[in-house]
């Protein structure tokens, strides 16, 4: 694995000369942000030696280097899903890559089914910790001691400083944003009442496909993380409204200014 991460950021770097310090990946529906990224460079996935390449509609997979306000970034737009057929070590492949190219920050985003009542479709939901449901864990497997430790404290997965940061944007901003615990389930199917009433039980507040082992690795890595929801359907409680991908999308859509302008704020801040 060691060789594969060398020889993809090898690659990456031969085609890109700046050394980006923070990385952004964005969920379904949740491009806009890259449309703000100037003085751009594109990579597509198909192209870095041991990518994967990302099979779900909305994830266009694609490298993006350039300038977001004051920093140089690396965005990937589109991700890497369990349920897509890939092992957790592919999933997370890319993480491990950006560590090598000097990413010191990452910042995740995904569209999430919401749990807690008090949440409504479009919601804007900064993540603080997380459960993970997955069937397996990204660090399973032999170590090498130069991406990590054996066995890494997971208290502060999510970064506490870019949490407080976002929270004082947001209010600064008069921008209405959740805290909440996310849920990562293997899917593809999105969740049964009993079990979106199950994950709300033991602590959730949103549930989706995706993020928990990026930040594993990530955390893993010794990167700081920031993490943020767009509450995309509900299910539960009350009448139970039958979820859809289009839907998903949609909704990611609609709620991807606010997050665009957070996330974008707080890159600049930090």
């Amino acid at each position: 694995m060691i060789k594969a991460i060398q020889e993809s950021a090898t690659y990456i770097r031969s085609k890109w000369g700046a050394t980006p310090d923070i990385a952004i990946i964005l969920g379904t529906g949740l491009g806009e942000l890259a449309g703000h990224i100037t003085d751009r460079q594109e990579l597509p996935y198909a192209e870095i030696p041991h990518f994967p390449l990302s099979t779900v509609e909305g994830h266009s997979g694609k490298l993006i280097l350039g300038r977001l306000g004051n920093k140089c970034i690396l965005a990937m737009q589109g991700r890497f899903h369990y349920y897509e057929g890939y092992s957790m070590q592919q999933v997370t492949f890319p993480v491990r890559v950006l560590h090598a190219l000097g990413v010191k920050t990452l910042f995740v985003s995904n569209a999430a089914g919401g749990m807690n009542p008090q949440f409504k479709v479009g919601d804007l939901m900064i993540i603080t910790d997380h459960i993970n449901t997955f069937p397996d864990n990204p660090l399973r497997g032999k170590n090498y001691e130069e991406l990590g430790p054996r066995f890494p404290d997971m208290s502060e997965a999510y970064t506490p400083r870019l949490v407080a940061k976002a929270l004082e944007i947001a209010a600064r901003n008069r921008i209405d944003v959740k805290q909440g615990v996310y849920v990562g389930t293997q899917g593809p199917t999105f969740e049964t009442p009993a079990e979106y009433r199950y994950f709300r039980t033991i602590g959730g507040d949103a549930v989706g496909m995706s993020t928990v082992p990026e930040v594993i690795v990530a955390h893993h890595a010794g990167m700081e993380v920031f993490a943020i929801s767009v509450i995309t359907d509900l299910g539960g409680f009350g009448n139970i409204v039958k979820c859809s991908h289009e839907e998903v999308q949609k909704a990611a859509a609609e709620a991807q200014p606010r997050m665009t302008f957070i996330m974008q704020q707080l890159i600049e801040e930090i």
